[in-house]
């Protein structure tokens, strides 16, 4: 027995040892660093002075407020239609691998690549979205320049996103359904939509906590999107900043080590917290 835990232990070292130096140890770093001021070649002992600072900034709340506001409104909204399209082409469609591969290739795709082709969509003079809502008679607002838009469409880009990993996941998940379940559906008369809350549904909660769990954490660390989709910038005045902009433009931009790896603490706990909040959620919807 000793034996063998000895060569577990050999085995689980080079993890342990990759996830130690790459993953605890800057954690434990970044939680140091909070607490110093000063360039990186220079850090002193700043005590509590960093949180002092963030917490009165009036750009630490708006990046808070536009992250949770995206987080609280994409990831419902983006995982209810996700779930939709899969069940059509898992229930209706014929060739659905070629519908998986399709809405597949958005996730392999290279986010600044997709953000630069969505800043030519979004724009207000000549983009694709206002060409047909002018076609429609709705309003066509400025998406990129106008401060009042930015966080729409930071939410729309992610939603768009997001649809890709969630389709190809929940169609792997409505696979592994007994089709014997809805055999005996039929056999009870039941209809489309019993068997989809009734059948369905309950079968993909393990899914959706899943899923759920890595859209909030995804959400509460967009980035890449607002840089694309503003060309570098997050948005007209800072409008469309979100916590991990404001990280890295108080570490890379304006020097200040300290104060960036505060936020990250602060967001740290942000994402513990609603990690926890959502998977107590899902456990007692499990539960019924």
């Amino acid at each position: 027995m000793k034996t063998n835990q000895k060569k577990a232990w050999l085995f689980l070292a080079p993890t342990i040892i990759f996830v130690t130096l790459f993953s605890i140890y800057p954690i434990l770093r970044a939680f140091g660093m909070s607490f110093q001021s000063g360039s990186l070649i220079d850090l002193r002992w700043n005590g509590f002075g960093n949180y002092q600072y963030i917490f009165k900034d009036p750009e630490f709340w708006l990046a808070i407020k536009n992250t949770v506001l995206y987080a609280i409104i994409s990831v419902p909204v983006g995982l209810a239609i996700s779930i939709m399209l899969a069940w059509i082409i898992f229930d209706k469609v014929k060739h659905k691998s070629f519908f998986e591969t399709t809405f597949f290739m958005p996730y392999v795709t290279s986010t600044i690549a997709i953000g630069i082709v969505f800043r030519y969509i979004f724009n207000g003079d000549y983009g694709m979205l206002n060409f047909v809502l002018r076609c429609l008679h709705l309003p066509a607002p400025d998406w990129i320049d106008d401060p009042a838009m930015s966080l729409t469409t930071i939410i729309i880009f992610g939603i768009w996103s997001s649809l890709a990993f969630n389709i190809v996941i929940l169609m792997g998940a409505l696979r592994n359904i007994d089709p014997n379940f809805y055999t005996i559906a039929d056999m009870f008369g039941a209809n489309g939509r019993d068997k989809f809350w009734r059948i369905t549904m309950p079968e993909l909660v393990p899914t959706i906590a899943f899923l759920l769990t890595m859209n909030v954490i995804g959400a509460f660390k967009i980035y890449t999107s607002v840089y694309a989709l503003f060309n570098g910038q997050a948005g007209v005045g800072n409008s469309g900043t979100t916590a991990v902009f404001y990280i890295y433009n108080k570490f890379q931009i304006v020097g200040t080590p300290g104060v960036a790896m505060a936020a990250t603490v602060v967001l740290f706990l942000i994402i513990l917290f609603a990690t926890f909040l959502q998977r107590k959620m899902m456990k007692k919807i499990g539960e019924y």
